[in-house]
């Protein structure tokens, strides 16, 4: 089985206002195919490990490999390569540009990364919203859809260019039972039928109970 993700050996700090260890020796791999879900309390430094991963932030010290190459110490441009290119995010909030039409927002992320023609991008754009059953509102503008649309639009934007791997940050904390179920079945159906890795930071315990791993944090560490 291919490894995906692999953390090796990650330590952060604050700096400010006094020198604090916020990740303690973070050793763990998501692989090919896998949806796994990273719990644990307020402030146990979940959040702090996704940006790591997601190579939002790049002060620490360890390891981070993806797809086997090592991507710590490169160059900003090269992050925002790797992140745009092997990255998908979904966030609590869709971050979507409301003034933009549906298909316009999912395209963004192939525009910006640029190696594809603008036909080519539309028609995958339509492909992932066709996926998640969400064609129909191609057309309308992000501000007119409801919330739960609004999540699985911000899915299909993060599914455009194919990343290697799904990085979801409370992506069900501000919907509803039924939205939430709707998220996770998307995730799981991704994960079965296009082996693609998830990785999930959520506070929902149903959620987690579902996914085929919990990674649990406490205090800056993994503890089990």
């Amino acid at each position: 089985m291919s490894i995906v993700l692999e953390a090796k050996h990650i330590n952060k700090y604050f700096k400010k206002p006094v020198l604090f260890h916020v990740l303690k020796d973070i050793n763990f791999q998501v692989k090919k195919g896998e949806f796994a879900s990273i719990m644990g309390k307020s402030g146990c430094g979940k959040s702090t490990l996704l940006y790591i991963l997601s190579t939002m932030d790049t002060d620490y010290e360890g390891e981070l490999l993806l797809n086997n190459k090592l991507i710590t110490n490169q160059s900003r441009d090269h992050f925002s390569y790797i992140r745009n290119k092997h990255i998908g995010f979904v966030f609590q909030f869709h971050y979507l540009l409301s003034e933009f039409s549906v298909l316009e927002n999912v395209m963004l992320p192939a525009k910006k990364l640029a190696e594809k023609s603008h036909e080519e991008i539309e028609h995958d754009a339509f492909e992932k919203l066709k996926m998640l059953n969400i064609a129909h509102l191609a057309k309308k503008r992000a501000s007119r859809v409801s919330g739960g649309e609004k999540q699985r639009i911000a899915i299909a934007r993060a599914l455009i260019n194919n990343p290697s791997i799904i990085m979801g940050d409370e992506p069900t904390g501000n919907l509803d039972s039924h939205n939430a179920e709707n998220v996770f079945n998307i995730f799981k159906k991704l994960s079965d039928e296009q082996r693609l890795s998830l990785l999930i930071v959520t506070h929902d315990e149903d959620f987690a109970n579902k996914t085929d791993r919990i990674i649990q944090m406490a205090d800056g560490k993994i503890i089990s």
